[in-house]
């Protein structure tokens, strides 16, 4: 019992030293991440963009029949005198609604390879910001799960960060169980190692309230084409496991197949929700990963307008 005992508390103190570590190393690389962060999404075209819903706003969107019994008030009666019907203007609604957005910071995520320009942490956490600083400027309203609440603040980059800085949590792959509002998006961004069934069990919680989500696998070149040949010792940063391959070329051929399977799994899930998957090598440019969910909240907005125009008519 005594030397179990001892055994628990050293692990509590290489725990405290890897977490006091992880933070130092953090802090170090912030700054140089929001300034790229910066300076990516000040180089994406974007503008306000409003929700395309009937509601409360400043941009027309459509007539629509007078119903009776509406306040007089309501209708646009030079849109009338042209027809046999009486008109309402209707305005877009624009009203802020949240994105959550998670970096997978676990442990795994600080591999980098030779040939990649960001570790795939630092690439999680450049695009990030970036997105958080565009969707804010676009009037949205930006959380982290777990982490901080959502905000609409035109210094979202630094309250993100500083989060980040303070969080003595144990950091995890997935984002933690909670509850989005039907109307909430999800940006997940991990390497997704995780096991297909923890995968599976995170979007349904996330997809119980309708909410709609992307999910991008960040993962290193090396990661991708597997590179490695003769003896080579492997260490899992998370487990801390390891695993000695002696001719680890004889491996190549089962581990894409592996890894493409996982892939096959992780789409055919989200697939299911209507929800996006897509993958990101830490050798491309991180503004090619911006415009790609950037654009894909558009098709998503196009889509709810849609949804509205089908339940109006209905």
């Amino acid at each position: 019992m005594a030397l179990a005992t001892t055994g628990h508390a050293e692990q509590e103190i290489l725990a405290v030293r890897r977490a006091d570590g992880e933070s130092r190393t953090l802090a170090a690389s912030l700054p140089r991440l929001m300034l790229e962060a910066r300076r990516i999404a000040a180089n994406v075209t974007h503008g306000l963009h409003g929700r395309r819903r009937a509601g409360s706003g400043e941009n027309f969107w459509q007539y629509r029949r007078f119903v009776s019994g509406e306040p007089s008030q309501n209708v646009d009666w030079r849109r009338s005198a042209r027809d046999d019907h009486l008109y309402v203007r209707e305005l877009e609604w624009e009203a802020a609604h949240t994105v959550w957005l998670w970096p997978d910071r676990s442990a795994s995520m600080a591999f980098a390879s030779k040939t990649a320009r960001d570790s795939k942490l630092e690439r999680a956490l450049i695009v990030t910001f970036a997105l958080a600083e565009l969707l804010v400027a676009g009037g949205e309203r930006v959380g982290v799960p777990g982490l901080m609440n959502p905000t609409s603040s035109n210094n979202v980059i630094d309250k993100m960060a500083q989060a980040m800085l303070h969080d003595t949590a144990t950091r995890a792959s997935l984002p933690p169980s909670f509850v989005p509002s039907a109307l909430a998006e999800i940006v997940v961004l991990s390497d997704f190692w995780s096991p297909i069934g923890e995968i599976r069990t995170m979007l349904a919680g996330l997809s119980a309230s309708g909410a709609h989500g992307t999910l991008v696998q960040v993962v290193d070149p090396a990661e991708e084409s597997f590179p490695y040949s003769g003896r080579i010792e492997f260490v899992e940063p998370e487990g801390g496991g390891m695993i000695t391959a002696g001719r680890a070329e004889k491996w190549a051929a089962d581990y894409v197949a592996r890894v493409a399977l996982h892939r096959d799994q992780i789409r055919d899930e989200t697939g299911k929700l209507d929800w996006l998957f897509s993958t990101h090598t830490t050798s491309r440019s991180a503004a090619e990963l911006l415009l790609f969910l950037h654009a894909g909240m558009m098709v998503n907005k196009g889509s709810e307008r849609a949804s509205v125009k089908v339940g109006r008519g209905a």
